[in-house]
């Protein structure tokens, strides 16, 4: 099968588009293609334009040196290595502290001490008191009962001021209801420090010295307590306290301060009869755990060492 020419070539000769015009004015003029009313068969040559190559750009001047340093200022190097050698100094001594709590923290803890937190009151801690963790199980009710003297010494000596307040808005001066205050303010600190706080290191670490101290002390607070409830005329007629001759004398001329002078010698005798008890039940354990005998060497190996 033949196929046909290319209907769109020129002419039986190729048209080189790089030959000269004139060759191709020829060329063109014997071709049969008109190209229409706007074909040009001989458009004539254009001339170069005089601005047709770039004139290259001027050489820069290689005004840098390659040698040359970067002057880095002395100041902050040197201040870097001050700041490098502070860092270093103060690394050291914290080091140092470090290491020094830690040796303060093992002779602490070699000489038996134990420092504890301060949790009790809850609502504005004071002191530390957890009977549950620190003392042992089979101590804690007779630690409680303990407790409870305390609390109930505090509201015995609270309600003694009221009282003994009430007497004096009545007329009976002004010094009983001083007196009323200072057993207060000296009481509640006074026996948490001398008795209720022995009786708890010694519940805790198990000493004899501190069960013999708790005895000595607690002695002195029992007897305040039964002079308490008597309330025997000696300072003032007695009406500082809220005692059973206290509220007898009372009752006859003003009753209502009477009734409140007998509500405090009942919480008094209360008081007193717990703490006796309290007393009766550490001095048993005290014997029967064999602290008495360990409490008489040691007083007789510190008096051997104080002769020597």
């Amino acid at each position: 099968m033949a196929f046909d020419r290319n209907p769109f070539a020129d002419g039986d000769d190729e048209v080189n588009p790089f030959a000269d015009q004139s060759a191709r004015g020829n060329g063109s003029a014997n071709s049969g293609f008109t190209g229409g009313a706007f074909y040009m068969p001989n458009p004539g040559r254009v001339p170069p334009a005089s601005n047709s190559r770039l004139s290259p750009l001027p050489p820069e001047r290689a005004d840098y040196d390659r040698g040359a340093t970067i002057d880095i200022p002395l100041d902050n190097v040197k201040d870097l290595s001050r700041k490098e050698k502070d860092l270093q100094a103060k690394e050291a001594e914290l080091k140092r502290k470090e290491q020094e709590l830690k040796r303060r923290e093992e002779a602490i803890s070699r000489a038996g001490i134990v420092i504890d937190d301060k949790n009790w009151p809850p609502f504005f801690p004071l002191i530390h008191h957890d009977i549950a963790k620190d003392i042992p199980v089979h101590l804690q009710r007779l630690q409680y009962v303990a407790f409870a003297t305390y609390l109930g010494l505090v509201v015995c000596l609270v309600w003694n001021v009221i009282a003994v307040t009430a007497a004096w808005l009545k007329g009976e001066g002004v010094k009983i209801w001083l007196l009323a205050i200072i057993y207060l303010v000296s009481g509640v600190p006074g026996g948490y420090v001398l008795w209720y706080r022995p009786l708890y290191n010694a519940m805790r670490s198990d000493s004899a010295l501190k069960f013999g101290l708790f005895f000595l002390l607690y002695v002195i607070h029992i007897g305040f307590c039964i002079l308490a409830a008597v309330a025997p005329p000696i300072i003032f007629e007695g009406e500082s306290l809220t005692g059973i001759l206290s509220a007898l004398g009372l009752l006859t001329s003003h009753v209502m301060v009477g009734v409140f002078y007998l509500i405090g010698f009942g919480m008094f005798c209360l008081e007193t009869l717990l703490s006796i008890w309290v007393i009766q039940q550490v001095y048993m354990y005290f014997r029967g755990s064999g602290k008495a005998a360990e409490m008489k060497k040691q007083a007789a190996r510190q008096t051997m060492m104080a002769a020597l």
